[in-house]
C-alpha cells in the first residue's frame, strides 16, 4: 500500500530521510540550488544591520584552584555571564589542544566518508542505539530543515571498552575527548553551584549532569547560504552544553534582541546553559536562543557538542528552594521531569519559540 502524504513537503522530507545521504549527499550530487525543504522565511534569516559593542564573555580558568581569591574571581565572572548572557567561552580549562583538534578531525572524517561507509549508521532510534548518524534531529515538513548532518553518541557506558569499540573506527577519538568533557563538567558543576550561592556539590547531588550525549555536527559548504541556516534558532533543553567549534565560525547568540557572533578562539570551549538550568535557578541563570549561519566559506564547518542532562527522565525538577523567597517567588512548576520537558520540546519542534512558557506558573 502506497504512503499517503498530506503535502508535497512531507513527501520531500520523507524521501530525503530515507535516502540516508544527508545534506552532504545533496552537495556531492552537484546541486547548485538548495531543495525547498531547506529554504527559510526571510524574517528568520535576518542579519544584523546595526552596530553594537556586544562581546560574548571569555572566562579564564587559569589558577582556579591556586587560591580562594582567584576562585572567587572566576565564580563572579561565571555568575555575571550566566545571568546576562547564558553563554560564555572558557580558556585554560584543562583539555589538551591536541585532543580538541583530533576530535574535530575525526568528526570531519566520519562525515566525509563515502555514502556507503556511513549508511549503516543512519538511524533515528536514539533510545535503542548508542551511536546514530542522521540529518537534523528535528526533521519535519512544518519546519525548514537546517543545512547540517550529525552523529550522536550516548556516554553512559564510557568506561566500558566493548561499548567504545562498537563505534565507527574513523571517529573513535571521541572517546578520549569525552573523558575530558566528563572531568570538565564536574569542575563546572561546582563553579555553577557556587555562582548560585549554593554548596559546591549542590547541582551534582541533584543529578543535573548525570546523562551525557556527544554530538558531532558537520555543516557542508552551501551553494545558497543566504536562503538557509546551518542550525535553526533554538535554546538547548539540557542543564549545560559544552561546544567545541572549528575556525570557520557562524555560531550566533541572541542577546538583547541582537544576533551576536561567537567567534572561534583557539583552545576555547563555548559553555551555554539550557532550559532546565533556567528552571532550577528560577530565572537567575538564562537559557539563550542561538543559531548557526549556513557556511559561506570554501570550508565546511565542524563542531562537537556535549549535552549534560538528568539521567532519570522521571525525576521532578523545579526552582531550587534555596533560591525561592517571598521577594523571589517560584516562576516554574516544581514537578517538571526531564522526560516531560523533552517530549514537549520534540513535539513542538525547533519553531523558533521557547518551550519555557508552558511550564511557568501563573501569578
Amino acid at each position: 500500500m502506497e504512503a499517503v502524504y498530506h503535502s508535497e513537503a512531507e513527501k520531500r522530507v520523507k524521501e530525503f530521510d530515507e535516502s540516508k545521504a544527508g545534506v552532504k549527499g545533496i552537495v556531492d550530487s552537484g546541486l547548485t540550488k538548495i531543495p525547498p525543504m531547506f529554504v527559510h522565511p526571510p524574517e528568520e534569516l535576518q542579519r544584523n544591520n546595526m552596530e553594537h559593542d556586544f562581546r560574548v564573555p571569555i572566562i579564564d580558568l587559569k589558577g582556579l584552584d591556586q587560591s580562594t581569591e582567584r576562585r572567587k574571581e572566576v565564580i563572579n565572572e561565571i555568575s555575571k555571564a550566566a545571568e546576562a548572557w547564558g553563554f560564555f567561552q572558557i580558556v585554560n580549562h584543562g583539555v589538551p589542544l591536541e585532543v580538541m583538534e583530533e576530535v574535530l578531525q575525526s568528526v570531519r572524517r566520519f562525515h566525509e566518508q563515502p555514502h556507503e561507509a556511513k549508511v549503516e549508521w543512519y538511524s533515528r532510534d536514539f533510545k535503542k542505539k548508542a551511536f546514530n548518524y542522521f540529518s537534523n534531529g528535528d526533521l519535519k515538513a512544518s519546519t525548514p530543515a537546517g543545512w547540517r548532518d550529525s552523529f550522536s553518541w550516548q556516554l553512559q557506558f564510557l568506561e566500558d571498552e566493548s561499548y567504545s569499540q562498537a563505534l565507527p573506527q574513523v571517529c573513535r577519538e571521541i572517546v578520549d575527548y569525552s573523558k575530558h568533557m566528563t572531568q570538565l563538567q564536574e569542575k563546572l558543576s561546582e563553579l555553577l553551584s557556587e555562582a548560585l550561592g549554593l554548596s559546591t556539590d549542590y547541582l551534582s547531588s541533584l543529578g543535573c549532569f548525570k546523562s551525557t550525549s556527544l554530538v558531532g555536527h558537520y555543516y557542508p559548504v552551501c551553494p545558497e547560504p543566504h536562503l538557509t541556516l546551518g542550525a535553526n534558532k533554538h535554546s538547548d533543553i539540557s542543564f549545560l552544553t559544552l561546544l567545541l567549534q572549528d575556525t570557520v565560525g557562524g555560531l550566533q547568540v541572541l542577546h538583547q534582541n541582537v544576533w551576536v557572533d561567537v567567534p572561534p578562539v583557539q583552545g576555547a570551549l563555548v559553555a551555554n546553559l539550557g532550559d532546565l538550568m533556567q528552571i532550577t535557578s528560577n530565572d537567575k541563570f538564562k537559557s539563550v536562543e542561538h543559531r548557526v549561519l549556513a557556511t559561506r566559506t570554501a570550508e565546511p564547518r565542524t563542531s562537537v557538542a556535549c549535552f549534560f542532562s538528568a539521567e532519570d527522565k522521571l525525576k521532578p525538577f523545579g526552582p531550587i528552594k534555596e533560591l525561592v523567597s517571598e521577594t523571589h517567588p517560584p516562576i516554574y512548576r516544581d514537578n517538571i521531569s526531564f522526560g516531560e520537558y523533552m517530549a514537549y520540546y520534540r513535539l513542538k519542534g525547533e519553531d523558533g519559540n521557547s518551550s519555557l512558557p508552558l511550564f511557568r506558573l501563573v501569578h
